[in-house]
């Protein structure tokens, strides 16, 4: 009985790759039908589902089920039964910094001591948590150390899910799904949990926790479709750190992101992916040459050029927690390439005024497309939160090139800074391998701040074709560092010169120079009615601005803001129509849903944050019968 899967071949995919050893472990309706013959209680809950026969609303609600709303959850159906079909990888959760509590049943001053003093600074130990987040102010803060809430009394389960499923093979996958499928349970997808918009928690949910699926194999000589050289079949839990580390082995690189404990072929794939090598290259979910994934219905596909095309176009760029649950990638690589470095940092003070710092800043702005017409990717910061001007380039970072390359490239602009009567005194630095480079360059990111929002914009090519929209530009940015907030920038493009797939990646990628995200923060002393009204200043004052001088562009899903205007339009510009069909398709029963998701408009929370934040740790319903936001409309009447 128990776990209940059956083993098939590996080389049953309809990829070139075989399957990884947990892939090959799969549900059938032959297990399920032994099962219902053995007696076991209520099996017809894990059973397969028909997208061609599904009812368009559950024959539960129009919500998503709550704990205790309805007899079997939780009870001895979603938990003692449904952990013996997983094999007991069932985790009920206690949330990371339960220990510093005493409502868990688990405190420990020292085990408290050591989660307080690497809550914000070592990512590492909460993407090995099966619950934990870093948009935790969406999750509602609801247990955290007293350095980031001294005010807090407990430790609940806020919007953190009811249970998770340690995951390691496809079977529990499709149990999962097909139970949160048949009792309409919300189910999220964490992987390691970056993502800005709290995707991968939820009041009351299911989790899939994907982290340990960490399998990797390397093809020296792959062929899928079009493609022919070097590739890696990756599982879904391998993160960047691993991947670079794979690759450099054998002497390749491959495209991913610039954080090292990102989830390489979870959500940053599926939401796109920007990298160091985008320039170069293409965005990360360009590489992909398959992908293995559990759909809703509760089955496995391959998903390629060849097989559920459709499917794969959208799994590229279209976002995750949105078509499926996703258990390995093959993704092409590249040779190993030497790298170059440049890092300075530029503040005004009594030396430096603030015209000339601005002066500066803007001699740079001026040839964005040129550099990255060449390969080069650049991370900068602007901000004046300490009183003055602040300036970082943390770096500027060019693939395969020498450091006389790059200081030719770059010398137009050293001269013209050298003109204002500036020297930015870089320091370079130059690598024979991209693995090198990316390990020395970026820092581990920070983590679970609750003091903090979020936005983004990508500025497209065209504004430096017209002086006057670039000085437009321009203002816009430094609007923002002028009120207060920190401008976190990337001088990236999107189009390589050998090409691009056609997918869902948001197109205005393809046409932008500057992926910028705007910041702003507050105290934990601040009123919560000026905290809302500063919340609100980086959707309607700076995120409106921004708008306004790329009115055609948009944003990148997976660093944006909360509640982007139009998201649709923003993430995915005229393919969401596409994107839109293909979910109501695959996902007639909405087993799948995320913030800003593809189809997530037609859902709302019951509760929100600061007035308009839809707050994780509250109900999900269908828009319009939320039964507290009917009440608030019943209030207004």
């Amino acid at each position: 009985i128990a776990p209940a899967f059956v083993t098939i071949n590996p080389s049953s995919s309809n990829a070139t790759a075989d399957l990884f050893p947990g892939e090959t472990h799969q549900l059938t309706d032959a297990v399920l039908a032994n099962l219902t013959n053995l007696g076991l209680t209520n099996i017809i809950l894990f059973s397969f589902a028909d997208p061609a026969t599904a009812a368009n609303q559950s024959i539960i609600g129009p919500c998503k089920t709550f704990p205790g709303e309805f007899v079997v959850f939780p009870g001895y159906i979603t938990n003692r039964v449904f952990d013996l079909l997983l094999g007991g990888s069932l985790i009920q959760t206690k949330p990371f910094a339960s220990p510093c509590y005493s409502d868990y049943g688990n405190q420990d001053a020292a085990k408290c001591a050591e989660i307080t003093s690497h809550w914000m600074d070592d990512s590492y130990i909460h993407t090995n948590d099966p619950t934990s987040i870093n948009a935790i102010l969406f999750e509602g803060t609801s247990c955290v150390p007293h350095t980031v809430n001294p005010y807090a009394l407990n430790c609940t389960i806020g919007a953190y899910p009811k249970m998770s499923v340690n995951v390691t093979t496809v079977s529990q996958i499709q149990l999962a799904i097909n139970m949160a499928r048949s009792l309409n349970l919300r189910l999220v997808i964490k992987n390691t949990g970056h993502d800005y918009g709290a995707k991968s928690t939820g009041a009351g949910a299911l989790s899939l926790w994907t982290h340990n699926m960490k399998d990797i194999k390397y093809y020296e000589d792959y062929e899928e479709g079009s493609y022919r050289g070097p590739a890696f079949k990756m599982g879904a839990g391998v993160q960047v750190f691993e991947a670079y580390e794979a690759a450099h082995k054998h002497n390749l690189t491959i495209v991913g992101a610039e954080g090292k404990t990102v989830g390489l072929t979870g959500g940053y794939i599926l939401g796109g992916g920007h990298s160091p090598l985008s320039s170069l290259y293409g965005m990360a979910a360009d590489q992909v040459l398959s992908m293995e994934i559990v759909t809703a219905d509760g089955r496995f596909v391959t998903a390629s050029e060849t097989s559920s095309a459709d499917l794969f176009w959208a799994l590229r760029g279209g976002g995750g927690s949105t078509y499926g649950v996703v258990t390995s990638m093959v993704i092409k690589a590249f040779p190993e390439m030497p790298v170059t470095t440049m890092s300075f940092s530029l503040s005004s003070g009594k030396e430096i005024s603030p015209d000339k710092f601005w002066q500066a800043v803007r001699a740079y702005f001026e040839d964005f497309p040129k550099y990255t017409d060449a390969g080069t990717y650049a991370h900068f910061i602007l901000n004046a939160t300490s009183g003055s001007y602040v300036w970082d380039m943390a770096p500027w970072f060019a693939p395969n090139m020498s450091k006389s390359e790059l200081q030719a490239l770059t010398y137009p602009f050293f001269e013209a800074v050298g003109k204002i009567g500036l020297d930015l005194k870089p320091v370079y630095q130059e690598y024979t391998n991209f693995y090198e480079a990316w390990d020395k360059s970026f820092p581990l990111e920070l983590w679970g701040s609750n003091l903090a929002r979020y936005g983004s914009r990508l500025f497209p090519r065209e504004n430096w074709g017209d002086p006057a929209i670039l000085s437009s530009t321009f203002d816009a940015i430094r609007y923002v560092v002028d009120s207060g907030g920190v401008v976190s920038a990337y001088n990236v493009a999107a189009a390589p010169k050998s090409g691009h797939p056609d997918s869902a990646v948001n197109p205005a990628w393809r046409k932008t120079v500057l992926h910028a995200i705007d910041i702003i923060a507050w105290t934990q002393e601040m009123y919560t009615e000026l905290i809302t009204i500063w919340s609100n200043v980086l959707t309607s004052d700076w995120g409106a601005r921004w708008r306004a001088v790329s009115p055609n562009s948009g944003a990148y899903l997976s660093e944006s803001d909360y509640i982007e205007p139009d998201f649709q339009h923003s993430f995915w510009g005229d393919k969401y129509g596409r994107l839109y069909e293909l979910k109501k398709k695959l996902d007639p029963w909405n087993v799948f849903y995320a913030q800003n998701a593809v189809g997530s408009e037609d859902w709302e929370m019951s509760d929100y944050i600061f007035g308009n934040l839809p707050s994780q740790n509250s109900r999900l319903c269908l828009r319009g019968t939320s039964p507290s936001q009917q009440d608030k409309i019943e209030d207004i009447r």
